[in-house]
């Protein structure tokens, strides 16, 4: 059974891991919210001795001028594409999402420029227009889609509540539908800390059903996971199509003195003859830290049913008693 470094990166939170041409590349939130970074290698074991390559830096003042926070890479539309947040100067809350766009065909080498914030559809005046953060984008039957976090009513109301919504991209920058509400804090775990919270989405298609894992509650020890699916041939765009899972999928564990478990990506890596899905997820090793430090991984690996008929991918429970695991690694 394959092991990683534990931990596998120190001092990045947000983590995202994505899988191309048998190369896997890294991204996460670096400490000083001043940059967006990658990394490539050939193997997950590999990713912390990879040299992390710097491929933007927050502008000095204005739009992306702090708070540059969860970036992913992802190769959508036959492009290399960071999505990431960032805050403005003055005015460090006005979070909105950003993309930044590689000029040629290897992350790693050619140049990238940003792409600017993300457009709404034509005609649909809500999305982006208040604190946004923490995108990703999936494909599903030749359609690409995007999942973010979004507030409304910041102004006026504090806390303001943090949902998910949904939409069809256009173009990599660009939604081609009106946003639909995919998920809201409906449950008492979702809405602890003094804040109603979904946010980090994470999508992992497996066995006809399309999971979607988010984080919920205010980033604290009370910060976990939960989930939601949906049939692989249903309307994706219909939110009756998705199921969330009543109680969280991950949550804090004090006999391991794990605190907070919850934002993450998930991807594909060939184990011999089979393949499993490794998952990047943010927590810590004390309740008292103010913000995510590493992710760790468990020395075995494995997979849990939810309480539902299907098998649903989730993270695995067989831990290394010596070694707190904040990074998970499940089989599908």
């Amino acid at each position: 059974m394959q092991t990683y470094p534990s931990p596998l990166v120190l001092q990045r939170a947000d983590p995202y891991l994505f899988k191309k041409d048998g190369k896997y590349y890294f991204t996460a939130t670096c400490p000083a919210y001043d940059r967006v970074e990658i990394r490539c290698a050939n193997s997950i074991g590999e990713i912390p001795s990879a040299p992390a390559r710097v491929v933007w830096k927050k502008h000095p003042c204005g739009k992306m001028a702090c708070h540059v926070w969860a970036p992913e890479i992802h190769y959508i539309m036959g492009k290399w594409v960071i999505y990431f947040a960032a805050g403005h100067k003055p005015g460090k809350w006005r979070i909105r999402p950003y993309a930044l766009i590689c000029k040629g065909n290897d992350p790693m080498k050619d140049d990238w420029e940003e792409g600017g914030m993300l457009q709404p559809a034509d005609g649909d005046q809500y999305p982006f227009t208040d604190f946004s953060l923490d995108t990703t984008v999936f494909e599903h039957r030749g359609k690409w889609y995007i999942i973010w976090a979004q507030k409304f009513g910041t102004e006026e109301a504090e806390p303001a509540i943090s949902n998910l919504y949904l939409a069809e991209l256009e173009t990599p920058t660009k939604l081609k539908t009106f946003h639909v509400l995919l998920s809201t804090p409906d449950y008492d775990w979702e809405r602890r800390g003094g804040f109603w919270v979904n946010e980090g989405p994470a999508v992992l298609k497996h066995d006809g059903k399309i999971y979607v894992t988010y984080s919920a509650s205010a980033t604290g020890a009370c910060y976990c996971m939960g989930m939601l699916r949906a049939d692989e041939n249903a309307d994706l765009m219909d939110p009756r199509s998705w199921q969330k899972e009543r109680y969280p999928v991950f949550k804090t564990d004090e006999k391991r003195k794990i605190y907070g478990r919850a934002t993450r990506s998930t991807t594909i890596t060939a184990m011999r003859t089979s393949c499993a899905s490794v998952t990047a997820g943010t927590a810590r090793p004390s309740s008292a830290l103010p913000t995510a430090s590493s992710i760790t991984p468990p020395s075995q690996t494995n997979a849990k049913n939810t309480s539902t008929a299907d098998p649903a991918p989730l993270h695995g429970e067989l831990f290394d008693e010596k070694k707190p695991p904040y990074r998970h690694i499940l089989t599908v």
